[in-house]
């Protein structure tokens, strides 16, 4: 859940939103919203980062834009960028009215292999390390497209490989989301050789991340305990253990619980069956056939945790 809402934070920089529904419903791969899609994608995105941590080369990049984008724009996968890019000048096709130009498209492998040398680097504090190479990779800007994304989630890869995280991840970009123009302008900074300002932003997003992310686990650990108190399921049983898949994914199927499970079909709709008479589960929808079912605390967790995320500094 902390991985999804991060993910749904690093997509709402780019401006790209959806509703915590509309984003688990896409995790079961039902249909949904294009900004769902790319959110679940931005999700593998994050998880690939995390799992190619161990050595963070440039496979590992482009295995992690790949995982963002290789469903919805295979173009643009697999490759550095092979044209001059740039940066905001809206609709013009010249670079002059951009705010920034990337470097020229032929510097991109000697860049990335500088970039995956310093990021790999064991010798330095940890935190500045990750803001300067954050700001490094947006500054090279490798990728035609889902640099930010892709940058914000090897930011996780350098979290896990230095030891930091282990077992869950911060939602670093909840934190950076609550301040995007000083994110943005940060970055600018560092391009002009200033390189104090990404690392008080990233310090900054820590501490903010942290805090929403505890509240977001203060909340799904209140709804376990209410759902265990109330739930007639004996211990053990689908309904019972159904409770704890719930804390990942709030909206489910007779079908993504049995393979959760390692139960049959007809096992889990039983135990959904039970949950829905204690009004643990509602179903989703009008529809009969396929039926989902939605633990609505743990969604009102999951928007409380985004609109914490929204809230400007100091409100």
């Amino acid at each position: 859940m902390l991985l999804r809402s991060g993910s749904a934070s690093s997509s709402e920089i780019e401006h790209l939103t959806a509703q915590p529904k509309s984003i688990a419903l896409a995790e079961l791969g039902v249909k949904a919203g294009h900004n769902a899609r790319l959110i679940v994608a931005n999700t593998r995105a994050m998880e690939a980062a995390i799992a190619l941590s161990v050595k963070l080369d440039c496979e590992a990049v482009l295995a992690m834009q790949n995982a963002l984008l290789g469903d919805t724009h295979p173009e643009y996968t697999g490759k550095w960028r092979e044209q001059q890019v740039w940066v905001g000048g809206g609709m013009s096709n010249s670079p002059h009215p951009a705010s920034f130009v990337p470097p020229h498209h032929h510097r991109i492998p000697q860049l990335m292999n500088d970039f995956v040398s310093f990021a790999g680097r064991a010798d330095m504090p940890i935190l500045p390390q990750i803001a300067v190479a954050h700001a490094q990779f947006e500054t090279i800007h490798p990728f035609p497209d889902g640099n930010g994304r892709t940058g914000r989630a090897i930011v996780h890869s350098m979290l896990h490989r230095l030891g930091i995280t282990r077992n869950v991840t911060i939602p670093v970009s909840a934190g950076l989301l609550q301040n995007t123009a000083g994110y943005f302008d940060a970055l600018t900074a560092y391009r002009k050789g200033n390189v104090a300002p990404i690392v008080d932003v990233f310090s900054w997003a820590f501490v903010s991340a942290l805090a929403n992310g505890r509240a977001l686990i203060v909340d799904l650990e209140a709804f376990r305990s209410w759902a265990g108190a109330t739930t007639s399921a004996r211990r053990g049983s689908a309904g019972w253990r159904t409770i704890e898949y719930l804390l990942k994914q709030p909206v489910i199927d007779a079908n993504s619980v049995a393979s959760e499970l390692g139960v049959t079909t007809q096992n889990a709709q039983l135990g959904i069956d039970r949950l829905v008479r204690d009004a643990i589960l509602h179903p989703s929808g009008e529809g009969r056939r396929n039926r989902r079912y939605e633990a609505r605390p743990a969604l009102a967790a999951v928007d409380a945790f985004a609109k914490r995320a929204r809230r400007p500094p100091g409100q």
